[in-house]
């Protein structure tokens, strides 16, 4: 089973290059982030001509997630995580892959910046609350994969240049330390574990030249629980899409699961 994470940056304006990824790659699943469309105006008949359902989690103009499918998904529940402002930032929904039953969890977690400002303390609220109901979430299933816009570097290699986001709510090690803590409470950065060494991104800016001179930070992440690990094939960031006319600034992560 193939399954997708993209920060898409409006699913309506990348509309023609999400069709035909779809159509070129073939995912069984995919997690999309700040789709910024309310449900009402989510391009379902697109993705329905082409084999494809949606479950959306939408919001007027900003935010906004959604799963795009073949396979077949139950127990979908919009706003997985209770958000403080109200924003559409999480998704979830159970996939039967071989005899397991998987929670797949989709997030697209605050940016944060400027520090000095409530959309710091946002972000870190965010994220002690999706910790602690992601602990609850395990005992009821281990099975499960979290993926999506983390808006994280998680080390000094997920970057260009650390140097300068060393007060970046990005890269801050508060923040860092909130992904580790996620990370041991069972999971596995699977791009991570599988790639040791290899300095890629799934994120280049629209200015300075950021795509061109590949000034980028890996910040889209899959997370997978621990006893589903020996069911990953393979991870990979799939670069194309990002080189596309009208692109978004993130490209998308693939995971192959048996």
């Amino acid at each position: 089973m193939k399954i997708v994470s993209w920060n898409v940056n409006s699913v309506r304006a990348r509309i023609l290059n999400v069709k035909d990824y779809l159509k070129l790659s073939k995912p069984d699943l995919i997690m999309l982030q700040e789709i910024k469309t309310e449900e009402k105006n989510f391009p379902f008949e697109d993705f329905k001509k082409i084999g494809y359902n949606s479950s959306v989690f939408g919001q007027k103009s900003y935010n906004g997630v959604a799963f795009i499918t073949k396979k077949k998904i139950q127990n979908t529940k919009k706003d997985f995580l209770s958000d403080e402002k109200k924003q559409s930032r999480s998704i979830s929904c159970d996939v039967k892959i071989g005899k397991n039953l998987v929670k797949i969890i989709n997030v697209y977690i605050p940016n944060g910046n400027p520090i000095n400002t409530d959309k710091y303390i946002y972000k870190k609220n965010w994220l002690n609350s999706f910790i602690e109901l992601t602990k609850k979430t395990l005992k009821k299933n281990k099975n499960i994969i979290i993926g999506g816009d983390f808006n994280i570097i998680p080390e000094k290699i997920d970057v260009h240049d650390h140097t300068r986001y060393l007060n970046d709510a990005l890269f801050k090690e508060e923040i860092r330390k909130k992904f580790r803590e996620l990370i041991n409470l069972g999971f596995v950065d699977i791009y991570r574990h599988i790639n040791k060494h290899k300095q890629e991104y799934t994120f280049w800016d629209y200015f300075a030249g950021s795509w061109q001179k590949n000034l980028g930070m890996r910040i889209d992440h899959f997370l997978v629980s621990t006893n589903i690990l020996d069911r990953i094939k393979d991870v990979k960031i799939n670069k194309s899409p990002r080189s596309k006319y009208k692109p978004s600034d993130h490209t998308p992560i693939e995971l192959e699961i048996n």
